[in-house]
């Protein structure tokens, strides 16, 4: 039996604080790096979707020219204004996006961390068959993070800035629109989990094939509702993060039986 293996609970206890540690550091680290390029991640990255010249505006644009829908698609102004009503309230809004930027960017190295201590307790088998998890949960995560800046984020502000009551001039505080951005970024991200989550659940045989199937319908309702929540109150968004969502629940059940499938071959051998 190996070293790692003979371990005892202090042991484990020691090793895991080490590795909490290390995760801190790795995400203090690069939100110092995040806080020092202020320019660049709030002029282009946080106030992005704030701008007519964004990637995803210009993208409806252009599409809107080939459906010879003219610029009905078009975002020609963005109809709120986004202010500061606290002394604190820039510096603030600075702190959580260097910190927030810190957890999406160290993200493969937090999850190599968890896979680490986790990865001891497996079979030699077993750490052979989820080879690469690391890669494609970090792949799925960046994937998320991405869809929800470039597609729900924009669309979300768009919905919400332009929603009018009576004469009210819609003006928002930094601190409210960074956490708009933020939280639907991040909980994209982590959404797009969903997969390994099913993985890992399959493996210790919490979730079946069977099961996901059954449970279908169910899960359609439950991502109505989580898209409800992530996303403002309009059609178009929850649509957005519902379609992808089902996707990847597919997805799961297609790996969810392969997993099953594996571990009965092992059981017979």
């Amino acid at each position: 039996m190996s070293e790692e293996k003979d371990m005892g609970f202090l042991d484990h206890l020691e090793e895991l604080r080490m590795r909490i540690i290390r995760s801190m550091i790795a995400v203090f680290v690069v939100a110092m790096a995040v806080f020092s390029a202020k320019e660049i991640v709030f002029d282009k990255i946080i106030f992005g979707p704030h701008k007519t010249s964004f990637l995803t505006f210009r993208a409806l644009c252009k599409l809107s020219d080939l459906l010879g829908l003219n610029d009905k698609l078009c975002v020609t102004e963005i109809n709120y204004e986004i202010i500061n009503t606290t002394m604190v309230g820039n510096f603030t809004a600075h702190i959580i996006v260097s910190l927030i930027g810190g957890f999406i960017v160290a993200f493969p190295f937090l999850y190599y961390q968890a896979w680490a201590f986790v990865k001891p307790g497996l079979k030699q088998k077993e750490v052979q068959n989820v080879r690469g998890v690391v890669f494609w949960a970090s792949f799925l995560f960046f994937s998320g993070v991405l869809f929800g800046y470039f597609i729900i984020s924009p669309l979300s502000l768009q919905f919400l800035g332009n929603y009018t009551l009576g004469e009210v001039l819609t003006k928002t505080t930094v601190m409210s629109y960074m956490k708009t951005v933020a939280s639907i970024t991040l909980a994209a991200g982590l959404i797009f989990q969903l997969p390994v989550l099913v993985y890992f659940l399959t493996k210790i045989g919490i979730v079946t094939p069977d099961l996901l199937k059954k449970f279908r319908k169910h899960a359609l309702v439950g991502v109505l509702i989580l898209s409800a929540i992530i996303t403002p109150p309009d059609v178009a968004s929850q649509v957005l993060v519902a379609v992808p969502v089902l996707f990847l629940y597919e997805i799961s059940i297609v790996i969810s039986r392969r997993v099953l499938r594996r571990k009965t071959a092992l059981a017979k051998v």
